[in-house]
């Protein structure tokens, strides 16, 4: 190579050498100002201290009348027996229905407007009645069940929790989510390589009503827990078992952060 090129070479690789060195390094990004969509999550659990319990009771009869006499019967003793098990529960009762019943007629081609006319005629009544109980008295729930099935059978129980333990937990709830949201902030910031005393918090949505939260959650109660039967023809009914099982409160909220 000719002494002229090797100077040129040298020369050229020398520049590109300066200006790689003076050359800026890249900005690095900032995050001052920077608003910030924080979800939270909080939850409390409690055993459930009340029940609601629903007794029913339905006969069938060709006289409505008599059905009906059975049924009021039934009720007024069921009530009663209810009653003096657990004077403290508060009563209601929640439907009564009286309706005709008829009978199964197949299709006959040759005599359509006979089979018609015997489809409408009812045969029989059917009447029922349901009675509501809410009660505190957990303990001696089983008892009082069983004592008012040698007389009305049992469609549903839920157990939950009463107004005034649900308004107590709804304060720690309240708590725990917001509690949570601290906490998120702070770890935001360390991810951030930021002071969490930089974060101010901006707006705060308890509802979760944004289109930037996961959904609401309000209340997961338990499962209600249902039993059907039908009134037991022995003097005395075993106990039923029943476990009143606890409700989970939830919250979501949101809060908009920003960074100074």
């Amino acid at each position: 190579m000719r002494p002229s090129r090797l100077i040129l070479a040298a020369s050229l690789g020398l520049a590109l050498n300066a200006h790689a060195q003076t050359a800026p390094a890249p900005a690095a990004a900032t995050t001052s100002g920077t608003l910030i969509i924080v979800p939270a999550y909080g939850e409390v659990k409690h055993a459930n201290d009340e029940a609601t319990v629903t007794f029913s009771v339905e006969e069938q009869d060709k006289d409505r009348a008599v059905a009906q006499a059975r049924v009021n019967q039934k009720m007024k003793q069921g009530t009663e027996i209810v009653r003096r098990e657990d004077p403290k529960a508060e009563l209601k009762t929640v439907n009564y229905y009286s309706y005709p019943v008829y009978p199964e007629v197949p299709d006959n081609p040759q005599r359509p407007l006979a089979t018609q006319a015997a489809r409408r005629t009812p045969i029989g009544w059917r009447v029922g009645q349901y009675l509501e109980l809410k009660t505190r008295n957990l303990e001696n729930l089983p008892k009082t069940a069983a004592a008012a099935q040698n007389v009305l059978g049992i469609s549903g129980i839920d157990y939950h929790l009463s107004p005034e333990l649900t308004k107590k937990l709804d304060d720690e709830r309240i708590a725990a989510t917001y509690r949570n949201l601290n906490e998120r902030i702070a770890s935001i910031a360390r991810a951030m390589g930021r002071n969490v005393n930089d974060a101010t918090i901006d707006t705060v949505d308890f509802e979760g009503s944004g289109h930037y939260a996961g959904g609401q959650g309000e209340a997961a109660a338990a499962p209600m827990a249902m039993m059907r039967g039908k009134r037991a023809d022995m003097a005395e009914t075993p106990e039923p078992s029943f476990e009143p099982g606890e409700t989970r409160l939830e919250m979501r909220l949101v809060g908009k952060v920003k960074f100074r």
